[in-house]
């Protein structure tokens, strides 16, 4: 048999359509085809050559959700369920050694030196070539963490739960806001809008997003956001004299960077109270760099100032929770679905902000 996948072998420049000789899965793999690739603002950085762990050529895409097609071993996933031919699942798109210090010792596999992720990290140079989404099958190394989805959800809805959502839920599970608290979120894209339900699972009584595109912080209000604020239309004097009002002179208590941009961190820390939390999600890439009154706006304040670096398999786990729980509102989130074909299309809408969160449906 024959699969088709989408392949980036030069930088910005657009993906070709390649054909691979798809085989039986052998090593305890698994083969997987594919039914809904989530197409993610870090796969834009890729595309532009913008992420220093683009290996070309590379099939792009580690957002993954699709039906066992054939099965080297036995597999179960994270709850002891047998995984079995036709069953629907997601996984997890980091691959750890299980071994290391960080993985062994401190429980936090993400930062695991031997960690790798589908469509990412790894070339299609070498056997067995399907380690991204963007294609028709991918094979799913023995040491990958799957979770069988045994809820009727449509593939779209759920695939973003693989980064965002899981991502996001790495955040809150660092610092989670106390009842009645105000929560900021700086960026109204796919992490922005998984905040904004984790704030309001958590209890958070205001949540105020920033945003600059109309259609994103409409979507915002519709996800639960209390008050939207468009950059375009405020100033950052403007803005902060709304967040005070809303705070009552305090300052926000905890504020999430979901942009990926230095102004938004000089913005923000300002933003939060005495004693208060800054999250910082958005840099997928290297993307310049900030500077703090290091008296005023970190020690003077007693500030937490967090940086989260993607996810482990308990993150995705509590994501898939919330999108199951959510499920027609997250399927608002999915404005674009585009054939594999148009994957190009699909990166440059959403570099351009045409959407908020592409899928594609090989």
């Amino acid at each position: 048999m024959k699969a088709y996948a989408m392949v980036l072998e030069e930088f910005n420049k657009p993906l070709k359509m390649k054909e691979f000789e798809l085989m039986s899965p052998t090593d305890g793999e698994l083969l997987v085809k594919l039914e809904a690739a989530g197409v993610c603002g870090s796969d834009v950085h890729m595309f532009k050559g913008n992420d220093p762990r683009t290996k070309l050529p590379m099939i792009l895409g580690h957002e993954g959700v699709g039906r066992v097609y054939a099965i080297s071993g036995q597999w179960r996933d994270i709850n002891g369920e047998k995984i079995q031919e036709g069953d629907l699942i997601i996984w997890d798109r980091g691959v750890v050694c299980g071994k290391c210090y960080f993985c062994a010792v401190k429980k936090e596999s993400y930062l695991c030196p031997h960690r790798w992720t589908y469509g990412i990290s790894i070339s299609c140079a070498e056997p067995p070539y399907l380690r991204g989404c963007y294609s028709e099958y991918i094979y799913l190394h023995k040491d990958t963490k799957v979770l069988k989805i045994k809820e009727n959800v449509e593939p779209e809805v759920l695939v973003s739960a693989s980064c965002s959502g899981a991502t996001c839920a790495h955040a809150f599970n660092i610092v989670s806001p106390d009842f009645g608290d105000t929560v900021l979120i700086q960026g109204p894209g796919p992490i922005g809008l998984y905040a904004i339900i984790f704030a309001k699972l958590k209890g958070a009584r205001s949540i105020i997003v920033i945003g600059g595109t109309k259609e994103r912080l409409k979507m915002c209000e519709e996800f639960g956001a209390t008050h939207v604020l468009d950059r375009n239309s405020t100033t950052i004097q403007q803005r902060q004299e709304i967040i005070m009002d809303i705070t009552n002179g305090r300052g926000v208590d905890l504020a999430i960077e979901a942009v990926g941009h230095p102004s938004a961190v000089s913005e923000g820390i300002k933003l939060v109270r005495n004693g208060g939390s800054y999250l910082s999600l958005g840099f997928g890439d290297p993307n310049g760099s900030v500077t703090l009154d290091c008296y005023y706006d970190i020690v003077r304040k007693n500030l937490r100032y967090q940086g989260v670096w993607v996810s482990d398999t308990k993150h995705l786990n509590m994501a898939v929770n919330v999108v199951l729980q959510n499920k027609k509102l997250f399927k608002k989130m999915v404005t674009n679905i585009y054939k594999l074909t148009d994957a190009t299309k699909a990166l440059e809408d959403m570099g351009n902000r045409n959407t908020i969160k592409s899928v594609l449906k090989p």
